[in-house]
């Protein structure tokens, strides 16, 4: 992996999935904490707006309906989850790298807890999907329901964990 300095400009030409894809993918994990902390902070950006884009793109795909056109959705997640896949890469690198190379444990922890969540937020997210994509097929299912409440569940402890890691980073401010 290239060291950088943090700053990962992009240009008006990267405003659009590709663009922000090769900048996934390309990432660079800088040398010193307060630049390796920055990166994590936009990874986790990163990570938000590719959700944006797959909820966008799902909203599309119901849009469809009820022929639904399965191949470009297809082709959605399969982007998704390549930019969710370099994303999560780098992030196990800045949790190695605080955990080796600035004794940060804490933060390590922290990034571990968080990747989980993650994960499960991912699943939860496609369950979601199909929720919705049931409801609208059949407006009398009420499954959908218990579907949202676990996806707030996951992302107010994935808020959580991001306040701890916010404290503990700052602490050797």
């Amino acid at each position: 992996m290239k060291q950088c300095s943090g700053n990962n400009q992009r240009g008006p030409e990267n405003n659009t999935f590709e663009g922000y894809k090769a900048a996934c993918v390309r990432g660079c994990v800088p040398s010193d904490f307060k630049a390796l902390i920055q990166r994590f902070y936009q990874l986790q950006s990163e990570r938000v707006e590719t959700y944006r884009l797959f909820e966008e793109g799902h909203e599309a795909y119901l849009r469809t309906g009820p022929h639904y056109d399965f191949e470009h959705y297809k082709q959605l997640v399969h982007e998704i989850t390549q930019a969710f896949s370099g994303i999560s890469k780098e992030v196990l690198e800045i949790k190695g790298r605080l955990h080796r190379e600035f004794d940060r444990a804490d933060l390590s922890e922290h990034i571990e807890k968080l990747q989980s969540k993650e994960k499960q937020k991912l699943e939860l997210t496609a369950k979601l999907q199909l929720a919705k994509q049931q409801a609208q097929d059949h407006p009398d299912d009420e499954g959908c329901l218990d579907r949202i409440q676990e996806i707030i569940k996951n992302k107010e402890a994935l808020s959580e964990i991001m306040q701890d890691f916010k404290y503990d980073s700052e602490e050797c401010d």
